[in-house]
């Protein structure tokens, strides 16, 4: 994780030497900061503008001194459990060591568990699921690589699991590890049994085979795209929405975007990847000549590019030589398809 940690006395910057220290020998990258007329290097910026800087930048924000501090510096600049990052707080001394905000999906209760080590300090840890030692389902979104959505399902489904109801359990992937305590395996025998709340692993949109159903969806799925030179963002935006919705696949569970080599400037595919949070992978004609298996062939796009397909081909290739669920549609000069990767989840 990429850390800042704030001190605010010369006894704290103690601290924060030696848990940058211990931090970095786990692989994170950590830097320290004071604020303080007793510290020589203490920052112009006060705290509050120093956080606002921080939270735009960083994964993690340690704070070495009182809650207080830290809490009216963050206020300002909250967001989501989605997308704020993770927060601690330790005294000057590092006798105790505060998961304060993001704890599951930012990583905060991890990192206090990490950081109460290198101090020998006491973790403090309020997530009520963590509390009982019973399954969190947005801990298990994030170990495994998944979108989850809507949070507030998801409180449902904690709160179920808390108060000893019955949670079920639906996913289109096979599994590692034994199904934890609470959860149940939907069965589609067995409708009028069926739980009120549950989890669905899915990558399709429409899946919702609960009353309370919390998504979570793996990153599995590659959008080849290809299309004339100049297409407009909007265009091509619109022709992935349709291909998408044709399929009935989730936007979570893209995982590339992608396309032929001669693609790799095309304005709109470059704005579509960037405004969809997903990376622009592209393959050189003889890549996509390698790939295996039946295409839809087009003269055109063989006298332009030198291979028959580049929407199937470049996303079989991007999913990893997986499944293609979606063969190529074709909307105003532009093409799509939808690859698979193959994928399996892990209950720890």
């Amino acid at each position: 994780m990429k850390i800042s940690m704030l001190c605010f006395s010369p006894a704290g910057q103690m601290t924060g030497k030696r848990l940058k220290e211990g931090l970095e020998k786990r692989g994170h990258q950590v830097q320290l900061f004071s604020r303080s007329r007793y510290l020589a290097d203490s920052i112009e910026e006060n705290h509050t503008e120093w956080t606002g800087k921080q939270f735009q930048e960083t994964d993690a924000l340690i704070y070495i001194g009182a809650c207080g501090i830290a809490v009216r510096s963050i206020a300002p600049f909250l967001v989501s459990k989605k997308t704020d990052p993770a927060v601690l707080v330790t005294d000057e001394c590092g006798n105790y060591v505060i998961s304060l905000l993001s704890g599951h999906l930012g990583g905060a209760n991890e990192l206090t568990e990490e950081a109460a080590e290198v101090l020998h300090g006491i973790p403090v840890i309020t997530t009520a699921t963590d509390l009982h030692g019973t399954f969190a389902v947005d801990v298990f979104a994030k170990k495994n690589d998944c979108a989850i959505y809507p949070m507030t399902a998801a409180k449902e489904v904690s709160a179920a699991l808390l108060a000893k109801e019955r949670v079920g359990f639906y996913s289109e992937f096979p599994w590692e590890g034994n199904l934890p305590a609470g959860l149940e395996l939907w069965d589609k025998e067995k409708e009028a049994e069926r739980p009120r709340v549950g989890i669905a692993v899915s990558i399709h949109s429409e899946a919702d085979p609960f009353e309370v159903t919390v998504h979570v969806v793996p990153h599995v799925v590659a959008l080849g795209m290809g299309c004339r030179r100049g297409k407009e963002e909007k265009e091509i935006r619109t022709a992935a929405e349709n291909c998408l919705k044709e399929c009935g696949i989730s936007r979570q569970a893209l995982e590339t975007l992608t396309s032929i080599d001669l693609k790799k400037e095309e304005k709109g595919l470059v704005s579509l990847a960037e405004d969809w949070k997903i990376p622009f992978v592209t393959f050189s004609e003889e890549e996509l000549k390698m790939v295996p298996g039946a295409f839809t062939a087009s003269e055109f796009v063989r006298n332009i590019t030198g291979v028959e397909n580049v929407c199937e081909r470049s996303a079989v290739l991007a999913s990893g030589h997986g499944t293609l669920i979606q063969k190529k549609i074709s909307t105003e000069g532009v093409t799509a398809a939808l690859a698979v990767r193959d994928r399996r989840i892990c209950f720890e």
